[in-house]
């Protein structure tokens, strides 16, 4: 089974989570030139914009302070887009990503009730991100992308609607516009509306040979998954990770500088793990943080902070240290900060490194190896929390710390401050 996770208005739920002001408001987010509309909250599309509008058409509304309006920030959406993707990849299931705001999912037989872990998703990505999604599931990808309209439609669904039926597949196609089928679009629904073809039950119920002299083999292809034959080739699979991210949202506000290097010590200590299990080295860090947008009463904060590394790394001190040093750059007193987490990107094969034309020669290097080494493999032979781990000291000093009993050095992902 598959099943499309599709992020609900993508760009206006990105600025909704560094202005929670704008929760349940008309918002609208404009092009690069800002002369038209390329997103909108529902509020607004329940006003009559609609995507594409030039701005000036409704200046009369945002005049009269009906409606929110923002200049778009591409590389915010796509460092969000990024957290959101691996968010899904958490699962540890086949991950296609299709577009900014889009992700196919492979969902093996054995997950249990289709529909309860769709909605599972749902809370993950919002719990993990803050993006509201809607996830669609059903035999084929064409199918699930449907699902996945109707999931973002209907509240009803609770997030996750599932095709798993013959009689509920025929009910979403008749209910679907053939413009609205995947593969099929603005492109061909001209030529199939003139030959009296509207739903995607039409377009499914065509014998296969007018489909193919139509629309040759891709709308053969979008013919067959419309009827339940999966013959879409899925992606490459991305065993590798080009990005990775390891994020918690607190139990309780945490208010301390203190408590939050804790918590990125976790963070690096779990990111350098994977890279190191797939040979990995990080090019690029990234540390965020983020108030909680439902203590409305509260004072609101959010941001997010990259650098690019001097030298691509694996090691476990060298990306905690640029961490917290990100994090004090970011850090503000007097918030309370309900998620916090960090990202590293621009990973690069052991085999691809290419030392500095400036660097001497020594075995640093392989010396950092064999402890992480050591240390990956005690962690992997004990049970639950890792035994080997980062502590952050008030003084900025790193150390690896084993079983300590000290609460000041306890991991931030215990049950006082996480609720795991």
């Amino acid at each position: 089974m598959y099943a499309l996770i599709d992020c609900n208005n993508f760009f206006v739920s990105c600025e909704r989570i560094r202005h929670p002001e704008l929760l349940a408001r008309p918002v609208v987010v404009l092009s690069n030139n800002d002369g038209c509309v390329v997103a909108m909250s529902d509020e607004a599309k329940a006003l009559g914009i609609k995507r594409g509008i030039p701005l000036f058409k409704i200046r009369g509304i945002v005049e009269r302070g009906r409606v929110a309006v923002l200049h778009g920030s591409h590389s915010y959406y796509s460092h969000i887009s990024k957290m959101v993707m691996e968010s899904l990849r958490s699962l540890e299931l086949h991950t296609e990503v299709y577009s900014v705001d889009e992700a196919f999912l492979e969902i093996p037989d054995q997950t249990g009730e289709p529909a309860e872990f769709g909605r599972y998703i749902v809370g993950k990505v919002k719990s993990d991100v803050g993006i509201p999604v809607s996830v669609g599931m059903a035999s084929t990808r064409t199918l699930a992308k449907l699902a996945a309209r109707f999931a973002k439609k209907y509240p009803g669904y609770g997030g996750c609607c599932l095709i798993d039926t013959d009689e509920k597949r025929l009910k979403a196609l008749t209910l679907t516009p053939v413009a609205d089928i995947w593969g099929i679009g603005r492109r061909h629904s001209p030529l199939l509306a003139e030959r009296g073809i509207s739903t995607a039950l039409q377009f499914a119920s065509l014998p296969l040979s007018r489909v193919r002299a139509m629309l040759h083999l891709p709308g053969e292809r979008t013919w067959r998954e419309l009827n339940g034959e999966a013959c879409i080739d899925r992606g490459t699979k991305d065993d590798d990770a080009k990005s990775i991210l390891s994020s918690r949202t607190f139990e309780r506000d945490i208010y301390t500088l203190g408590e939050l290097k804790q918590a990125l010590c976790v963070f690096a200590g779990t990111i350098c793990r994977k890279l190191r299990r797939q040979g990995g080295y990080a090019a690029e860090l990234c540390v965020f943080l983020r108030t909680n947008r439902f203590h409305t009463s509260s004072p609101q904060y959010s941001n997010h902070i990259s650098c690019r590394l001097a030298d691509p790394t694996n090691y476990t001190p060298d990306i905690a240290a640029e961490g917290i040093r990100l994090l004090e750059t970011i850090y503000r007193k007097g918030y309370g900060y309900k998620q916090a987490g960090m990202s590293v990107s621009r990973i690069i094969p052991r085999g691809a490194l290419q030392p500095s034309l400036f660097d001497e020669p020594d075995d640093k290097p392989e010396k950092q190896q064999r402890l992480m080494k050591v240390a990956d493999a005690l962690n992997a032979s004990s049970d639950g929390l890792p035994s080997i781990r980062m502590a952050a000291m008030g003084d900025g000093l790193r150390s690896l710390t084993r079983g300590s009993n000290n609460p000041d050095m306890m991991p931030p992902d215990s049950n006082k401050i996480f609720g795991l």
